[in-house]
């Protein structure tokens, strides 16, 4: 009796429809996972090289047109943004091409900061940013910040908490950024000869500005009751012979409410006004509260000062061999200032409880990013940065240094 033949079912077609399946089954939750995560429209690149393993201050400026997110941080619309900053809409030739460039440390990365993930963790929380020490290049960063945030979540209310030129809170979170403008840290103002006499006057001097080194301006002096988080800048102010002339209306520094004598030098006045307002901060910051200082933004003048005809109409970052031929202090040149501010910076904060925001290297490669002629002044604006620009990468290193000193705090 013959025996039937079972009827084979060729495997192949079946094993490739299991795997077909099983690709199409983790596609789609992969796809699943991936729109669960975005929560808003901003690429965000979650960073796995944590923040004290490399030095993040260096490395170099990559062109990357590519990794540019469809939907950017925030546009020319911001309101926020200063005019003379909105490079877009005053039509700067490279402006649209400035954000495209992507600050690579060596050895690590510098992701941008989830604004979602920035509000929800800083939720009921003063940050007191760019401001306070702060001369408008902390505006600068502070309107960037703004914006950014103002994308993800647009319940804003605007008011000036404590002496600040400007402030906002996010309803939604209860989170206040602020702005306090001051130049010099320390109170200063208009001073000339008394017809009584006095020390200064039998020395010669007959007007210039009064600085006191130990009273803090009154536009920041409250902050430190207020804010949790704050960030302190001076510089530009210091080295300033239109506002400060030498001759005509110098710097004549007061302590204790007596002039210093004999009269000291803006270098060494800057000494005293920063041990003075480090001690203050210090003794007044709410418990708990975290406090940076900036570095000093570089400027970037070329073939003379901005008062000397000076510009800045380069299209791309520089290279490291321009980046020391134009800020050396051997070579002794119109930019210097930043580098001299610096030495004065990490000598009076090496033993106090404030974190450094070390900027300026970074900065010094981008002489492309300054709104230059479209900044609407009779000069080219080589000091400001564009918006959107630099000084977003500047809030990237500030808040991926503020969530790790959280986390340590935190432990």
């Amino acid at each position: 009796m013959a025996i039937p033949q079972t009827k084979r079912v060729p495997l192949f077609p079946l094993v490739s429809l299991l795997c077909f399946a099983s690709i199409f089954l983790a596609l789609s939750l992969s796809r699943r996972a991936s729109l669960s995560n975005q929560t808003h429209p901003f690429q965000y690149r979650p960073t796995t090289t944590p923040p004290g393993s490399c030095d993040l201050t260096r490395g170099s400026w990559i062109h990357d047109p590519a990794s540019k997110p469809s939907s950017p941080r925030y546009d020319s619309t911001c309101k926020e943004i200063f005019k003379g900053w909105n490079c877009i809409a005053s039509h700067k030739s490279n402006a649209l091409d400035i954000p495209t460039w992507r600050w690579q440390p060596h050895g690590c990365d510098l992701p941008p900061f989830d604004p979602v993930r920035f509000l929800e963790t800083y939720r009921d929380t003063n940050i007191g940013c760019a401001g306070f020490v702060g001369d408008s290049l902390n505006r600068n960063m502070f309107v960037s910040l703004f914006c950014t945030l103002k994308r993800v979540s647009g319940e804003v209310k605007k008011w000036r908490p404590v002496g600040a030129d400007r402030g906002f809170t996010f309803l939604r979170y209860n989170l206040t950024i602020a702005y306090h403008r001051t130049n010099l840290l320390a109170r200063y103002g208009r001073w000339s000869a008394s017809a009584n006499g006095g020390e200064l006057e039998s020395l010669g001097y007959k007007e210039g500005y009064r600085v006191d080194v130990d009273v803090p301006e009154g536009t920041w002096a409250d902050a430190p009751g207020f804010h949790d988080v704050l960030i302190f800048n001076t510089g530009h102010w210091w080295w300033a012979p239109s506002k400060f002339d030498p001759v005509k209306s110098p710097m004549l520094f007061f302590e204790k409410n007596q002039p210093v004598i004999p009269p000291i030098p803006p270098d060494v006045g800057l000494d005293k006004v920063l041990e003075h307002m480090i001690l203050f901060v210090e003794k007044r910051m709410r418990s708990n509260g975290i406090i940076f200082f900036r570095t000093q933004s570089p400027r970037h003048f070329e073939g003379g000062d901005w008062d000397q005809g000076g510009s800045c109409a380069r299209r791309q970052p520089l290279l490291p061999e321009q980046v020391e031929e134009m800020f050396s202090l051997k070579n002794n040149g119109t930019n210097v200032e930043s580098r001299l501010v610096n030495k004065h910076l990490f000598k009076a904060l090496k033993h106090s409880n404030f974190h450094v925001l070390d900027i300026t290297r970074m900065s010094e490669f981008r002489a492309d990013a300054h709104p230059s002629t479209a900044g609407g002044k009779k000069h080219d604006d080589c000091m400001h940065w564009c918006l959107p620009g630099l000084t977003d990468t500047w809030n990237d290193l500030f808040i991926l240094q503020l969530n790790s000193i959280k986390d340590e705090n935190r432990n």
